[in-house]
């Protein structure tokens, strides 16, 4: 059975950590401590938060330490992490996933965070959050998702805004399956290993940043070989951010035309789950349904008691 964490509330103690890699700029930092004392929260920070090695938050030991120590500390109510970069997949080995499943609690985030998101399912039975992270830019329409699922555990249903012209209907129908997915590129980093949830009816939902359209097209195909893509009932991608298709390239659309439509599910580009400022909270795991010719999004079940 899969656990739902408790809800989050205002005056509740989050913890920040860096799983991945570092906030660079101290201004950004201290920009993220004062939107999230905003949001109502207490903060209490990893201690190796501020670390840095190269790309890295610090070494695997000192990441890992400070996610092990957030799940184990019963002042902290729920864990967000401060970005996402690079590193998640070094630590999934060293992460003792019991004392996760005992000490279940809101853990938010995205991008890199794909990883924590899928091996949380898989080895700790527990729902988590595809949703901002610390220096995520929260505006209106990311707080409000945020909230609306980790504080009110609300059924949400996720349309497209409609000044937003970047969207496709790949092929309509809906579609009933869990939630499961995130970052195309850390998905496909994980194939093979055993923190990969199985996707047997699952609605997967991608999103992607600075990949040229020849490297989704290769990753797609990856999902392909692997026999991911076709266990899916549905199929949603969110926005892939700065992937250009440049000189001599098939488009975004051949690509998906090439890989997804063959399968027959409901599909649609274009949701509100990307590197971009608006931003959604999606339960990972959690039942879902699409309805790809509106291009809707519903979250089936509360994610939080």
């Amino acid at each position: 059975n899969k656990i739902k964490p408790k809800a989050l509330k205002e005056g509740d103690t989050l913890g920040l950590i860096a799983p991945a890699s570092p906030i660079y700029e101290e201004s950004v930092f201290n920009e993220m401590l004062e939107n999230l004392t905003d949001l109502g929260f207490k903060l209490k920070l990893g201690n190796h938060v501020r670390n840095r090695n190269g790309y890295l938050a610090g070494t695997d030991e000192e990441r890992v330490e400070d996610l092990m120590n957030m799940f184990k500390d019963p002042e902290v109510d729920g864990i967000m992490c401060i970005r996402g970069g690079w590193g998640c997949n070094r630590i999934l080995t060293d992460i003792d996933y019991d004392v996760i499943r005992s000490n279940p609690k809101v853990f938010c985030g995205f991008s890199d965070i794909t990883s924590l998101h899928m091996a949380f399912y898989e080895k700790s039975d527990l729902y988590t959050f595809h949703g901002p992270v610390g220096k995520s830019v929260w505006n209106s329409f990311t707080t409000d998702a945020f909230k609306n699922v980790i504080w009110n555990g609300e059924k949400v249903e996720y349309t497209i805004p409609d000044n937003s012209e970047d969207r496709l209907i790949i092929t309509p129908g809906t579609a009933e399956g869990m939630l499961l997915g995130g970052n195309l590129s850390v998905l496909v980093s994980m194939i093979g290993s055993e923190y990969l949830p199985a996707f047997e009816g699952a609605i997967l939902f991608l999103e992607d940043i600075g990949e040229s359209v020849y490297r989704i097209d290769r990753m797609l195909t990856q999902l392909k070989l692997a026999g991911i893509l076709d266990k899916l009932s549905g199929f949603v991608f969110g926005k892939c951010t700065e992937c250009s298709a440049g000189k001599n390239s098939l488009t975004l659309e051949q690509v998906f035309d090439d890989h997804i439509k063959p399968l027959g599910i409901p599909a649609f580009y274009g949701a509100m789950i990307s590197h971009e400022d608006d931003n959604v909270t999606i339960p990972f795991g959690i039942s879902g349904t699409i309805d790809a010719a509106n291009q809707i999004i519903r979250i089936n079940d509360s994610a939080v008691v």
